[in-house]
């Protein structure tokens, strides 16, 4: 019986523990994609609790609160700070199995040095111990980047963004890693959602540009895709959660824009042409950059509706999706390969039925001299659990190139969420040891490394080119 959570959690076999000690454990971390914010970054957050850098925010948590029987005082109301920690500590025991438990307690190991299990009889120690610890000196926002060796980290920045921070992160020399912006431009796209007036209208301001047109406002959107690239930004960023693919022209597209920037609702047809048109023409913007593009695929957002007008979105009520994604997809992708205009190019998808049909449609436009250009996309949201992960690294190793794999991301808005590269590369690495003891690979440690090594980190800093 192994000890809980040792030196060799989850490495099974000797070859999965060298691998991980001497290949991938001291490997930097490239964070490109998450949710943190510039500016908590630039002023180095100080928080004030636990419950401020583990809890605010974090709609992982709350789903688990709300499914063992927590009250939502205690989760997003007006319960105090210390009575919300003490229903977390309550809830994780009920945990096990979930990625969850063990990442509680990576993050208070690997951080704050605690290697007790929460529960409701350590709280009130944890919290004192933790507490104590963010109140001093070097537990900044800052800190815990540069305490988890993370190199780059990519935002999730609306075209509308100033990128104020990214600026003054940029201009200060103390700190050494790069904070870049990410384009995500989906209130652009979504023309029968509330509020798309109102976001053309700030497009309007940012880009000094006045949009009576949809030329005018494609060219609005270019001046932001340049301002983003001056910032350093590398990688776009889109959700799909419904893929919609149609054959128009910018005439069609113009049609569409009109009625929808005069406050109409569009045909479900027209907003397929619509948004046809829309990503073709920033794919072509990001292949003329050298940008990354990212699709994340199969959401569904804001089932509870009800919640959903008490508190927001992204408060814990989105699901998987299950719509059909392979003609759609391949429309897009193949439109902007027939220009010889298809960038490099990272596929998601939040329902798991979906990874073998990325897997080999990713095999479909691969090329130009480029390792692993089109990439299926670690396993994302609701999959990024261990059997998850492992689920989309066989499918991707079964059908396409699993050594130029770009790797983990976190997705999060937490500091402390930087354990999970730790917990991914553990499991690539038993992933990999497993295959040796089976014989389906050569014991071979050092050829072995490099392939750790890369996934871990090498493979997404040459494909972004950081």
């Amino acid at each position: 019986m192994k000890e809980f959570m040792n030196e060799n959690f989850l490495l099974e076999n000797e070859v999965a523990a060298q691998l991980y000690h001497e290949y991938a454990k001291d490997m930097p971390i490239i964070d490109y994609h998450c949710h943190l914010s510039p500016q908590e970054i630039y002023e180095n957050k100080q928080f004030k609790n636990i419950t401020d850098i583990w809890l605010y925010g974090d709609h992982y948590k709350w789903r688990t609160m709300r499914a063992n029987g927590v009250e939502e005082k205690y989760i997003t109301g007006d319960a105090s700070d210390y009575d919300k920690f003490l229903a977390w500590a309550k809830t994780v025991p009920m945990l096990i199995g979930n990625p969850l438990y063990h990442w509680t307690h990576l993050e208070l190991q690997r951080f704050f040095g605690i290697y007790d299990l929460l529960n409701e009889e350590t709280a009130p120690d944890i919290w004192e111990k933790v507490n104590r610890q963010l109140n001093s000196e070097g537990f900044g926002a800052r800190d815990f980047i540069i305490k988890s060796n993370v190199k780059v980290v990519c935002t999730t920045d609306d075209p509308v963004d100033t990128l104020e921070y990214h600026q003054k992160i940029k201009e200060d020399s103390s700190f050494e890693v790069a904070v870049l912006p990410s384009f995500r431009p989906d209130k652009g796209l979504e023309i029968n959602r509330d509020g798309f007036q109102e976001w053309v209208k700030k497009l309007e301001e940012t880009s000094g540009m006045e949009i009576n047109s949809y030329d005018d406002f494609l060219q609005a959107l270019e001046e932001r895709v340049e301002f983003f690239q001056a910032v350093g930004c590398k990688v776009s960023d889109h959700a799909l959660d419904s893929m919609m693919y149609a054959r128009t022209t910018k005439e069609e597209a113009s049609i569409f824009f009109k009625e929808a920037l005069d406050g109409n609702k569009v045909s479900l047809d027209g907003e397929k042409k619509y948004k046809t048109y829309t990503l073709q023409f920033l794919g072509k913007l990001y292949a003329k950059y050298d940008w990354a593009m990212q699709y994340h695929i199969n959401a569904l957002r804001n089932n509870n509706t009800r919640m959903l007008e008490e508190l927001g979105p992204d408060t814990g009520f989105d699901s998987i999706n299950d719509e059909g994604i392979a003609k759609p997809l391949v429309g897009l992708l193949n439109a902007l390969e027939k220009e010889k205009a298809l960038p490099r190019t990272i596929l998601y998808s939040l329902n798991p039925n979906d990874f073998p049909t990325i897997a080999a449609m990713i095999g479909s436009f691969q090329g130009g001299g480029i390792p692993g250009k089109i990439q299926f996309g670690t396993a994302w949201w609701f999959n990024d659990t261990k059997a998850g992960m492992l689920n989309q690294m066989q499918i991707l190793a079964d059908m396409g190139v699993f050594s130029r794999f770009i790797g983990m991301l976190t997705d999060s808005r937490s500091f402390l969420s930087y354990t999970r590269h730790e917990y991914f590369r553990r499991i690539v690495c038993n992933f990999i040891g497993q295959w040796v003891e089976k014989g389906e690979v050569p014991n071979d440690p050092e050829f072995l490394g490099k392939i750790v090594q890369g996934i871990s980190y090498q493979n997404a800093k040459e494909y972004f080119s950081f």
